[in-house]
């Protein structure tokens, strides 16, 4: 879940001369967005937040596996039967994802979707599903077994009861679209911010760059570290609002898709990259990952930077961040 991710916009508020700042909230793929765009004609401005939520609204269209009437559930309805035509965007999408599966071997996996059943962290969980269960319920989650068709664009999911979905990475791929319109109006500085999945570009109406706060997750309100951003994305994954209690030792929603497992030893990772849509598959692998493995993977990724918080409030940040970079607030 992306909850820990804070735009510090208190000098945004001075306009500077003859620019103006609009801003919209609105409900959307289930998450708050939250559109906003500088520009020197108030109207324009409008205009481009008005586009840019179309465009979500249309992305969540083809995208949600919630929607009976959605590309992506037709594929999933027709696992181990037969091949589904889809669009390119999606085809790419899918593709796309299947080369981030590849590049954390297989700890981010969009066939995760299989396993949606298995646990609801709703408080009624209480105790640990049975092996066999745990067994059944990853023997689906193989995104190798996801077949693409280049030269028809078509999708087969090699087994029944298979599903593809696009929680880690649907609402970045959203903010980064969203982006792509409100330029198109020539926004030239804004932020999306996709349920806590912030794209940030250009610089404030004061000239300075953005500040992102990364937001303590035992302590809401506080602040671990901020970030100053031009024209990137920052994304956190976090487990301190959906956990259940078993035994009394904490799970978090975050699940191992290898194991069906809720990940243990990570509050949150943050990741900063060039688009919405890597950082927000790869801070869900690295948190799977955990701090050793996920750290090792950011630190061998070019225009990628991290930051994982440990549940024992240690911090530990990639090579390529610099105290001149994160404003270290508490640890």
């Amino acid at each position: 879940m992306r909850f820990f991710l804070l735009l510090l916009l208190f000098p945004l508020i001075s306009q500077a001369q003859a620019s103006f700042t609009n801003s919209k909230d609105t409900l959307l793929m289930g998450s708050a967005f939250t559109f906003t765009a500088i520009h020197s004609q108030d109207k324009q401005s409008e205009q481009a937040i008005i586009a840019a939520i179309e465009e979500v609204v249309r992305i969540e269209e083809l995208i949600s596996s919630w929607r009976p009437s959605s590309q992506t559930s037709q594929i999933n309805k027709l696992a181990g039967v037969q091949t589904v035509k889809v669009d390119y965007e999606l085809f790419q999408l899918i593709e796309r994802s299947q080369k981030i599966a590849e590049l954390t071997n297989g700890y981010f996996d969009i066939s995760f979707a299989s396993i949606d059943k298995l646990w609801q962290f709703n408080g009624q969980e209480m105790q640990m599903p049975h092996p066999k269960i745990l067994e059944e319920s990853v023997r689906l989650i193989n995104y190798l077994d996801i077949h693409l068709n280049q030269e028809d664009t078509t999708v087969f999911l090699k087994q029944k009861g298979m599903k593809i979905g696009f929680g880690a990475i649907g609402k970045g791929y959203a903010a980064d679209r969203a982006k792509h319109v409100m330029l198109s109006y020539d926004i030239e500085n804004g932020v999306v911010n996709a349920g806590g999945d912030i794209l940030a570009w250009g610089k404030k109406s004061d000239g300075s760059s953005w500040n992102i706060g990364i937001a303590d997750p035992n302590h809401k309100s506080e602040i671990v570290s901020s970030l100053q951003i031009e024209d990137q994305a920052v994304v956190t994954s976090g487990d301190y609002e959906r956990f259940v209690l078993i035994n009394g030792e904490r799970f978090g929603h975050i699940i191992n898709p290898k194991t069906g497992i809720p990940v243990q030893g990570v509050l949150s990772v943050t990741i900063v990259s060039q688009t919405a849509e890597l950082a927000d598959a790869l801070a869900t692998a690295v948190f799977v990952l955990g701090e050793k493995d996920g750290m090792d993977l950011i630190n061998h990724l070019n225009g990628v930077e991290g930051i994982i918080l440990t549940d024992k409030n240690k911090l530990l940040y990639s090579k390529r961040i610099t105290l001149n970079r994160v404003d270290e607030k508490s640890n």
